[in-house]
């Protein structure tokens, strides 16, 4: 007797395996949702004492496809990547060939920044800037106050 609850049909999927091993390293198949799959690039912020210090993994970029802009307070680094990789046999067949597209951007509160005197560095796939504090005038502790 056949039981109907039993798969009789089974179909192959020659991408499972490399499916199963992006769910083990990044939680789900890369090709399942590919705009979720990177959402933003890590960034670290210290405070210094006088400076804040932001430190950004934008590794494989150029320097010139990174932007820092500030605009009404707002910090906003943007960095883009496109890539196009062709192999053709002797006849110009495809043997291979990728096409690879990334945009990242992150913004940032400058309230307690001075946006005049930031410094940016790029040096082997991270981007730090120094964010000077803004100079707060001192306010006297004790004041007296006379009496008409």
């Amino acid at each position: 007797m056949l039981n109907r609850r039993s798969n009789w049909l089974t179909t192959y999927d020659p991408f499972d395996p490399f499916d199963r091993l992006d769910k083990v390293f990044f939680g789900e198949p890369f090709f399942s949702n590919a705009t979720t799959a990177v959402a933003a690039f890590g960034t670290d912020v210290t405070d210094e004492g006088d400076h804040y210090l932001l430190t950004a993994d934008l590794p494989g970029f150029k320097k010139e496809d990174i932007n820092i802009d500030v605009e009404d307070g707002i910090l906003t680094i943007s960095a883009e990547r496109k890539e196009e990789t062709e192999d053709t046999d002797k006849k110009g067949r495809y043997i291979r060939r990728e096409r690879t597209y990334g945009s990242y951007r992150r913004s940032f509160d400058l309230t307690e920044v001075d946006d005049d005197s930031i410094k940016a560095k790029y040096e082997d796939g991270v981007l730090t800037l120094e964010l000077p504090k803004k100079q707060v005038p001192e306010i006297e502790s004790k004041k007296s106050i006379t009496i008409d």
